[in-house]
């Protein structure tokens, strides 16, 4: 028989592990992180087994395991300033030009923005399951995903060489 962390909290690690390197973009500080977040979920385990949004618990314990590191490492002196991060990372050679595009646009958009879009066109998550991974309402999901996408369309338009 399979626990409680095997059923529910460990299928989410894959996610949760993307979700992670969208905020910090090293590999290592996310298995650290993770490693964190497991630890906690698994002392806790009688606490989760009832608590109504186990996803949305797992990415607020990751995002504040990503906020004590840049706290730690002088990166972040309060909340506001998660979203003026800037994250470089090369993206690999092989995407076609225009997601490779769309990718590069999308680390100039607000954090919050940049997670929604993820959430919703890497991911593949609905609205609601968004609502419940970031403990938003879907009202916010919806202007969020709406000005991500309008922002990196009209960027996309003007680059475009050919109008």
């Amino acid at each position: 028989m399979k626990s409680f962390f095997e059923v529910h909290i460990w299928p989410q690690r894959g996610r949760l592990y993307r979700l992670g390197y969208l905020w910090v973009r090293d590999r290592s500080l996310v298995e650290d992180m993770l490693q964190n977040v497991f630890e906690k979920s698994f002392e806790r385990e009688d606490e989760l087994r009832n608590h109504p949004n186990l996803a949305g618990w797992l990415v607020t314990s990751l995002k504040n395991e990503a906020l004590m590191h840049f706290r730690q490492t002088k990166k972040l002196d309060s909340l506001e300033g998660l979203e003026e991060l800037k994250m470089e990372e090369p993206i690999s050679e092989d995407l076609k030009d225009s997601v490779r595009r769309v990718m590069l646009l999308l680390k100039g958009l607000p954090l919050r923005q940049q997670e929604i879009f993820h959430l919703r066109e890497v991911e593949g998550l609905s609205y609601e399951e968004i609502t419940e991974h970031l403990n938003i309402s879907l009202e916010q999901v919806k202007v969020n995903l709406h000005r991500a996408r309008k922002s990196i369309r009209e960027r996309m338009l003007n680059q475009d060489p050919s109008k």
